[in-house]
């Protein structure tokens, strides 16, 4: 069932998820409008929550076939799949009570204001100014509503990155990234990336130890992904063998809400090359002939690639 082919229904009382004091996320239904023979439907047990796609904004079209987007699914979250200093990753079911239609997410969801701890913010915020001076002001300031504001940032700069790659991604397949399903306030969900059947999530590649065949194949899409990024303008900002996953032999980058505007950020030529060094020296060290990781080399392509001279 789509979504233009259920009724029309209103939503009333809003509650607050303990994970985002900025947006509502328990939604209940409102009385039918006309006289109905059967039962409304259950509210959501607690661990449920009202699917929030129609408050949210959208990844990319067309929509992949697995997305569950009908209003009458129900989100489930079935646990926590990584824990960091910026933000919590739950998995969550997305699914239509009574039908077949299910699929999982990553909702990755930002902390609060007082528990925020976003290392080194200032140099990734650099090309990334509002319009507004109070923002700037509060943002410079940290004040509780500039970390809000920074929060927002984040997440939105995620969110638009992993849009544009994975759009990119979808016509040249020389990039893998996950679906942004959607955004809203300081959450995302992502596509989970992994064995949906068992809900096991994608090894990290920092977990692995290839054969060096395998070793020389994800270097190579590797490569293949920071020209892409560069080609967009980006470097990732702090990439390491612990955000790329590897799923069916795909290396599958994660975690860019520091995504850096190498051209527009002064600093961003230096965290490219930052990026490309952490990740050069963990392949050498798993046997790639050091030649082939040179830094100074792939830097300076994807420079060029960037359209930094």
């Amino acid at each position: 069932m789509r979504e233009h082919d259920l009724p029309a229904r209103e939503r009333r009382g809003r509650g607050k998820s303990r994970f985002d004091d900025d947006e509502p996320y328990y939604l209940k239904h409102g009385r039918p409008t006309e006289p109905a023979l059967t039962e409304p439907d259950d509210e959501p047990e607690p661990e449920d929550r009202w699917s929030s796609w129609d408050e949210a904004v959208h990844g990319p079209e067309p929509h992949p076939e697995w997305l569950v987007t009908e209003l009458a699914a129900k989100d489930t979250e079935l646990g926590v799949l990584k824990t960091g200093k910026e933000a919590d990753v739950h998995l969550v079911r997305r699914a239509v009570p009574e039908t077949g239609r299910s699929c999982l997410l990553a909702a990755k969801r930002y902390r609060d204001a007082q528990h925020r701890l976003f290392h080194r913010d200032a140099g990734y915020l650099e090309g990334r100014r509002v319009r507004r001076s109070r923002e700037n002001r509060a943002m410079a300031g940290r004040t509780a509503f500039g970390r809000q504001m920074i929060a927002g940032q984040w997440a939105a700069a995620e969110f638009a990155a992993l849009a544009r790659l994975w759009e990119i991604g979808a016509e040249s397949g020389r990039i893998a990234v996950p679906y942004p399903v959607q955004l809203l306030g300081t959450e995302l969900m992502l596509e989970f990336v992994g064995d949906a059947d068992e809900g096991q999530a994608a090894p990290r590649l920092a977990q692995l130890r290839p054969e060096p065949a395998e070793l020389r194949d994800l270097w190579e899409q590797l490569v293949d992904a920071l020209v892409v990024l560069a080609r967009a303008g980006y470097a990732h900002g702090d990439l390491s063998p612990y955000n790329l996953l590897v799923h069916r032999g795909r290396l599958v980058m994660i975690d860019l809400p520091q995504v850096v505007d190498v051209v527009a950020n002064p600093q961003g030529p230096e965290f490219l090359a930052r990026d490309v060094r952490v990740v050069g020296a963990w392949f050498v060290a798993r046997g790639l002939p050091a030649p082939e990781a040179d830094p100074a080399e792939l830097t300076g392509l994807l420079l060029r690639e960037a359209g930094v001279r």
